[in-house]
């Protein structure tokens, strides 16, 4: 009997390494499609330069990842659930790996959107799959916790993918943001293919084509119609058309998977007030992040001056409260419960980002760094516990159907964000421009954004006549005050939506922390 037990506590043991390993391969692969979502911000520009890409080919190398990404999400979680979380999730990264070389390859300007748009792909497949493995890999008393490294990699992604882009872009060619995928996404799938086992439910409905076909159309169109609608306006008649387009494919959707057994959007998994709530918490979160990662960039890069790399050192204060955060998310859930942690991360956002709209043109970068360690630990306390405790409560069965739900959400949730924020950006920073004196032509450029202004400002510095270096730092001074003013009302906004999003969870929410613990169906 001893024997047999030292070697039963040595398999169990033996056991636990390898599903941690394999949590760890599946944290990388999460990693890195997190971290791409984020790593043109800083890049863009050089890659316009050096491509060279015009104004809408660059609109579209940043959304046609976003709309095929928000559009697949809801099948793929589907098509996982029937086919095999682990062969969907090694598909996805082979695919990422083979878009993102021909990415890093590519000459034109058309071929890397096309690749970008199958980078959106795959990395749908990946992010609902990454999830949607926990309860194959953990016994429930462990998933909380295995969810939690999961949606704190999802969470470090965004704020490492600037740091990451202008490291690579201050030694290498615009092509290496794409170079570093390959290594990573062939180390997730080695490791994904070598421990963890495969899961499927062979319950799963077979595909059901027109749902899909309907999930496609709608979420890119609605994606596409908030992106746009941003830039040509609101009443413009192809917005008009799209969001019109997305809103009945939407509700066809809706009622065709109310009328089916096991539809591919489940909305009765939001029948459970815990993956409700936690799935409202997690797409506030993300309307509200991204729209302060949207101010970020240019702020850093325009008004205090720092390059690619230095902009993406200035977000290490978040990255350092996310660090912080996951590391005290576990324990505080089980002392306090998921719905005062989640109402307590929301609290911290919104103290983050109000203190934030305070800055002035001259405070420089130390009230940044403040409200940004703040940010980041917010963040961390909602976004993974809102994320945990969503997955928590998911049927074994529907758990790539449930993970691509709630993904959607929040995907939706940062492009409105997108959207919503960057209008209201445009129109303070337009608004507060004083661009008396200059050409027409000038005038407009100037008011595109605040990188334009400075463009415009170095073009007119070089003019020895007529005042133009006056002229040129009067305009550069005025668009730095009124980028400011802009980014202060965005952030000012967003922290009152994190302020509503806290009271709503506090309010609605289950309070029981252990509401679910996934052992279901």
């Amino acid at each position: 009997m001893p024997i047999t037990g030292t070697a039963t506590r040595a398999a169990t043991r033996a056991a636990d390494r390898r599903r941690w390993l394999a949590l760890v391969a599946v944290a990388l692969s999460v990693l890195v499609i997190s971290f791409d979502m984020t790593i043109l911000n800083v890049a863009l520009p050089t890659l316009a330069a050096q491509l060279p890409a015009d104004t809408g080919q660059q609109q579209w190398i940043v959304d046609a990842y976003t709309v095929v990404f928000a559009a697949a999400m809801l099948p793929a979680g589907l098509f996982g659930d029937r086919f095999g979380r682990r062969h969907t999730l090694t598909v996805g990264l082979a695919l990422f790996g083979l878009a993102s070389a021909v990415g890093m390859l590519t000459g034109s300007p058309t071929t890397l959107i096309a690749a970008r748009a199958g980078m959106g792909l795959a990395g749908a497949l990946v992010m609902p799959m990454s999830l949607a493995v926990i309860p194959g890999l953990f016994p429930p008393a462990e998933q909380r916790r295995a969810t939690a490294v999961l949606a704190a990699a999802l969470s470090v992604g965004a704020p490492l993918g600037p740091l990451i882009g202008g490291l690579l872009l201050r030694h290498f060619w615009w092509g290496s943001i794409f170079a570093i995928n390959i290594p990573l996404t062939a180390i997730g799938i080695v490791a994904c293919v070598l421990l963890l086992p495969e899961s499927r439910n062979p319950a799963a409905p077979r595909i059901d084509l027109l749902a899909t076909a309907l999930a496609a159309t709608g979420l890119s169109a609605l994606t596409y119609g908030i992106i746009e609608g941003a830039d040509r306006g609101w009443t413009d008649p192809l917005v008009l058309t799209t969001l019109a387009g997305s809103l009945l494919a939407l509700t066809v959707l809706v009622l065709r998977s109310r009328r089916r057994r096991d539809p591919m959007l489940d909305l009765a998994l939001l029948a459970d007030p815990t993956f409700r709530w936690a799935s409202v918490a997690a797409t506030l979160i993300s309307f509200v992040m991204f729209g302060a990662f949207f101010v970020l960039p240019p702020y850093f890069q325009s008004v205090l001056g720092a390059d690619a790399l230095g902009s993406g050192l200035r977000l290490m204060p978040m990255m350092l409260g996310l660090i912080v955060a996951a590391r005290l998310t576990d324990p505080l859930v089980g002392r306090l419960g998921a719905r005062t942690v989640i109402a307590l991360g929301l609290t911290l956002l919104a103290a983050a980002l109000l203190f934030g709209s305070r800055t002035g043109v001259g405070d420089g970068y130390g009230r940044a760094a403040v409200w940004l360690t703040v940010l980041g630990g917010g963040m961390g306390l909602a976004l993974i516990t809102a994320q945990a405790c969503a997955l928590a409560t998911l049927p074994q069965a529907r758990a790539g159907v449930g993970s691509g739900l709630l993904q959607t959400l929040r995907q939706v949730g940062g492009a409105l964000g997108i959207a919503a924020f960057g209008s209201l950006l445009s129109g303070a920073y337009r608004g507060a421009l004083d661009t008396g004196g200059l050409p027409a032509g000038a005038a407009q450029r100037a008011g595109e954004s605040v990188i334009a202004a400075d463009a415009v400002a170095r073009a007119g510095s070089g003019d020895a006549a007529g005042g133009g270096a006056g002229d040129a730092t009067a305009l550069s001074a005025s668009a730095h005050a009124a980028y400011t003013h802009g980014m202060g009302l965005v952030l000012l906004v967003a922290g009152l939506v994190a302020v509503v999003s806290a009271v709503l969870v506090a309010a609605r929410m289950p309070g029981d922390p252990q509401t679910a613990t996934g052992d279901r169906g």
